[in-house]
This record gives structure tokens, C-alpha cells and sequence, in this order.
């Protein structure tokens, strides 16, 4: 078949571009040459034609289901927004988007509105969630008092007396602040802290201030939380009330945290998935409730044996676990230091997110994240 076709082609380009050969073609023993094509025809296995035409077929489907997921990944890339003008704060050593420690809540939603969402944490307070499509994203409680008494931030929003900003050195920051503490006092007990750990905690400016740094960005300032003392010393234990809703409030939180960090590297928004997060919530209680620790549950089953089970059909998919830190934002810069998780969150094709969390009878949070695209 291909021989036909070759010679086919080769006459007409002939025919076509070398007049002089017209003449030529004249004296050619057309009727010999059109019976040993149709002999040719009756070799051909028309079978694999067939099959040959189904592939390309395959081919085709393929290539325009990539093309139309083309702009859906553009819509999730939202325009950037306006950064604030940001000016040093006045009553403490560090602010978050110009909001300081004992700020109203009225002053807040004056500048900046309602929050897009409002989350339990484990200080028994809500964290007031703020975002422009996850850019200029922070994080800010209120006391009884309806006072600033927790701030959080993992973007260019940090202001400070010392010089210190999103982005400075770990040297710096000590240069300015001091030895960082290596243990925190519960009442009577002192909680030592984990010699490797990749934050440093202050206690000053009448708060608790950590400051979260990025390993595989040489160690540069990438988050910041401040919570003042009152709000802390409420908390009798490093961790909070394993509560139905701090169960849905580190869902949440976690999501936010992994989209602004997504921005933050100029890659789309996830979405929310229910369906996933129940997977992801029954993998996390599994392991509250048996005491293990891995992807792979007892019955042997991968995330995506699971992810198989429940009908959730995936092109791409992963896993992230974390487990036993103090908060939602504790364990996702806990991932974001680790290198495959990290990956995992900053993997340009997944497009859907679902966020499962459980507490085990000691109030550790198990935490699972599920990512894939259809």
C-alpha cells in the first residue's frame, strides 16, 4: 500500500513540475502500470487498515482532550493582583499587612473587609482567612476582646522595626533577634523543641513569634506567625481540642496554605474536591485509629488503590502526609521543607485537592492530602 502511494505521488509531483517530461509520460505503459495497482490492491490487508485508522483515532481523542484542558489550567491563573503599600509597624517589632497585635476587629474590616473564610484552630479561636485569589494571603484571630491576637502570613506581607522581611536570611533574623528558644513552658511542663526543626520561636514584643524558613531556598525567611502571650498561655498543651471543628478548620486551612504557596511559585489554583477529601479523611482516621504511619495502608492498599475504590478516575494524582505537628500551618511547612511533598504541591497538572484530617487519643492530627486531575 505504501509503494502505491509513493508512486502515485512521485508521478503527479512529476507531472506536475517538469513540463518537459509531459511528452515523456505519453510513451509510458499506462495499462501495465494500472494493473499491477490493482494486483497491489488485492495484497493489501485491509484489517490492519483498519486498526491502523482506530490508533489514529486514539491519537486524535487524546491531543483534544489536552487542548481543552489547556484553558481551564489558563482560567485557574488569575491576574496578579495589586501588592499594599506596606510601612513599618508602630507599636511592635513585626506587622502583617500593616495589622499589628491588639489591632480591632473593626479596624481590620475597615481597611480590608470580611474575610473569605473563618476557621477554627487550636488555640480555640477562629483564623479569619484573607486572600485576592490567593495573593496578599494572611491569616488574623481575635481574642474576647474582638483584639489582633494571631497573625500568620507565607507572602510578601511582612513589615518590621529590624529590617527583617519575607525573604531575608536565617543569619539576619538571629543577628536581630537573638538565640531562638529551644524549649516553650505548659504550666509545669517544658516541651523541647526538635533540634532539626526548620523554624525558630521567640518569645518578645509580648508574643510568640515563629518564623518559618524555606531549606531548599537557602534558608530564607518564608513564613511568619506572631500570637501574642495571653492567647498562647490559654492553650494548656502544645496541642488543641481534637474537635469536629478543628477537625474542618485544619481542612481548610491546610488548602488555603497549599494554593498560597502554589501562587506564590506562579502556578494555577486547586480546586476543592469532596470526594477526594473523603478518601483522604478515611486514610487519616485509619491511621489515628491503628497507630501507623505511611501511604500504604494495613490492608495493603496505595493512595491509589483507594483513590480506585472510591471511583475516582485520575491522569495524575499524589499523596502527601503529615503527622504530630501543632497546627495545619506547622505541618504544611513541615511539607514544603520536604522535598517530594514539596513537589507534590508545586506540581503544575493537578488541578483538584481534597484535605482529610483525624486526631488519635493523644489530640495528634493526622493530616493526608489527596491532588489529582481527571
Amino acid at each position: 500500500m505504501r509503494g502505491i502511494l509513493i508512486l502515485l505521488a512521485s508521478l503527479f509531483f512529476v507531472y506536475a513540475f517538469s513540463p518537459s517530461i509531459k511528452d515523456s509520460i505519453k510513451s509510458l505503459d499506462i495499462d501495465h502500470m494500472i494493473a499491477n495497482i490493482r494486483s497491489d490492491l488485492q495484497d493489501v490487508d485491509f484489517e490492519e487498515v483498519k486498526q491502523f485508522y482506530g490508533k489514529i483515532n486514539e491519537l486524535a481523542a487524546d491531543i483534544q482532550l489536552a487542548v481543552e484542558k489547556l484553558p481551564q489550567q489558563d482560567a485557574n491563573r488569575v491576574p496578579k493582583a495589586e501588592k499594599p503599600s506596606l510601612t513599618a509597624p508602630e507599636a511592635h517589632i513585626f506587622s502583617v499587612h500593616n495589622i499589628e497585635i491588639g489591632d480591632t476587629q473593626t479596624e481590620v474590616e475597615q481597611k480590608l473587609g470580611k474575610p473569605k473564610r473563618a476557621t477554627m484552630n487550636e488555640y480555640g479561636v477562629l483564623w479569619n482567612t484573607y486572600h485576592e485569589n490567593y495573593q496578599n494571603f494572611f491569616m488574623v484571630a481575635y481574642d474576647q476582646q474582638q483584639k489582633v491576637a494571631g497573625l500568620y502570613t507565607n507572602q510578601d506581607l511582612i513589615s518590621s522595626t529590624i529590617g527583617i522581611k519575607r525573604g531575608s536570611s536565617k543569619q539576619a533574623l538571629r543577628e536581630r533577634l537573638g538565640e531562638p528558644l529551644n524549649k516553650i513552658q505548659k504550666g509545669l511542663v517544658f516541651y523541647q523543641l526538635q533540634e532539626d526543626r526548620d523554624f525558630d520561636l521567640f518569645k518578645m514584643d509580648n508574643s510568640y513569634i515563629t518564623v518559618y524558613y524555606d531549606k531548599h531556598e537557602n534558608d530564607i525567611v518564608s513564613a511568619i506567625q506572631i500570637i501574642s502571650l495571653d492567647l498562647e498561655n490559654r492553650k494548656s498543651g502544645m496541642y488543641g481540642k481534637s474537635t469536629p471543628q478543628l477537625k474542618e478548620g485544619f481542612e481548610g486551612q491546610l488548602f488555603d496554605l497549599t494554593n498560597a504557596s502554589r501562587v506564590i511559585h506562579g502556578l494555577s489554583v486547586l480546586q476543592w474536591d469532596d470526594r477526594i477529601k473523603e478518601t483522604a479523611r478515611e486514610h487519616s482516621a485509619d491511621m489515628a485509629a491503628n497507630n501507623y504511619f505511611n501511604h500504604v495502608n494495613l490492608e495493603g492498599q496505595s493512595p491509589f488503590d483507594r483513590m480506585s475504590e472510591d471511583e475516582i478516575a485520575f491522569s495524575y494524582a499524589g499523596e502527601n502526609l503529615a503527622y504530630g505537628q501543632f497546627s495545619a500551618i506547622y505541618a504544611h511547612e513541615g511539607l514544603m521543607n520536604s522535598l517530594g511533598h514539596r513537589k507534590n504541591i508545586l506540581k503544575e497538572e493537578f488541578e483538584l485537592l481534597g484535605v482529610g484530617v483525624a486526631f488519635n487519643t493523644e489530640m495528634q492530627p493526622y493530616f493526608t492530602e489527596n491532588f489529582y486531575s481527571k
